[in-house]
């Protein structure tokens, strides 16, 4: 009788101890899979300025983009067209210890020595619209601002008629995007039609109401002004407002680049000639991308570029679509 109990007991004491081993085995790693996949990172988006529409634009995009990132944490920042105040911002998330920092530019060359910073400090950085090249580190997410501009000064070779007067709206001096599309016009259009005359030629920063202001000047200045070249829509659109009422600027042509609603309604309603897309979701998209390759070591750099379609008259409408179902055209 007290060998059975005592076998009895052995056999409950193996059973225990073997479900004890096949129970616990597997708990460490299933614990470890958990906590790596819950990982969030910060990543700070440091707009160029919010009173841009173009830099709204984009910086909505990037918000909601985001929202497909369980895994990234943005918040977003607004340099308000300032050096001093973008450089502060760069330094603040380098203190703050984000795992990844956008810059969109004011200025270029002003920012590039704080995003030399960010990545000294071993954190990723991104810049964007427009790209700051050769910081060894960092990637970009961009465009081709020379082909931006080209595409509005090829089609304006047989647009803009003889002896044509026009003026010039320049975006901040040092800005890539801003030199390189002035460049653009200059190559491609100025270069071959020496007949055309440019009467009035000013930076506008991108502002609208700054290039209001210098548009009042030209009509005061000038008999007539045929076409408005601009180095994006936001300063074109600010142009065409001063003279929206005046039956004399009722053909003049106007050209710009970014692809804003604003723009786009513009072309629907005939009173500006063209613009080149810069779409805002797609360098969302490629922004958010790149930014959860690089945090999760998919990738160690990238540099990559959107398209640069022409918008006018004739494919207007299938562009104000897509911006619809963005949400960006309500």
């Amino acid at each position: 009788m007290k060998k059975t109990l005592l076998s009895v007991f052995s056999m409950l004491l193996v059973i225990v101890l073997l479900a004890g081993c096949s129970s616990t085995k597997p708990t460490t790693p299933a614990q470890s899979n958990t906590d790596s996949s819950q990982k969030t990172y910060k990543v700070a988006y440091i707009a160029r300025a919010q009173s841009d529409s173009f830099a709204a634009w984009l910086a909505n995009s990037v918000k909601e983009e985001a929202k497909k990132y369980p895994n990234i944490k943005l918040e977003v920042f607004d340099g308000q067209a300032n050096d001093d105040k973008e450089n502060s911002m760069i330094e603040n998330a380098i203190t703050n210890k984000y795992d990844l920092v956008i810059v969109q530019p004011n200025s270029g060359e002003s920012q590039r020595p704080y995003v030399e910073k960010v990545v000294n400090a071993g954190i990723f950085a991104i810049t964007t619209n427009a790209r700051i090249s050769g910081i060894k580190g960092a990637s970009s997410v961009d465009a081709q601002p020379y082909e931006q501009a080209a595409v509005n000064a090829r089609a304006a070779l047989t647009q803009v008629p003889q002896n044509a007067k026009v003026v010039v709206l320049q975006g901040p001096s040092g800005n890539f995007h801003a030199d390189e599309r002035r460049k653009s016009w200059q190559k491609e259009f100025f270069d071959k039609r020496p007949d055309v005359k440019i009467v009035g030629e000013q930076i506008a920063n991108w502002n609208k109401d700054e290039a209001m202001k210098l548009m009042e000047d030209w009509v005061q200045a000038n008999d007539k002004i045929d076409a408005v070249i601009s180095m994006n829509d936001n300063m074109a659109a600010g142009a065409l407002e001063v003279v929206k009422d005046n039956p004399k600027y009722a053909h003049m042509l106007a050209y710009g680049v970014d692809g804003t609603a604003e723009a786009m309604l513009l072309i629907k309603d005939g009173r500006m000639t063209s613009t080149c897309l810069q779409n805002a979701n797609e360098l969302a998209e490629k922004l958010l991308d790149s930014s959860n390759k690089l945090l999760t070591g998919a990738e160690k750099e990238i540099n990559t570029d959107i398209g640069n379609p022409l918008v006018n008259k004739d494919n207007v409408d299938q562009y104000i679509e897509i911006l619809k179902k963005s949400g960006t055209i309500k």
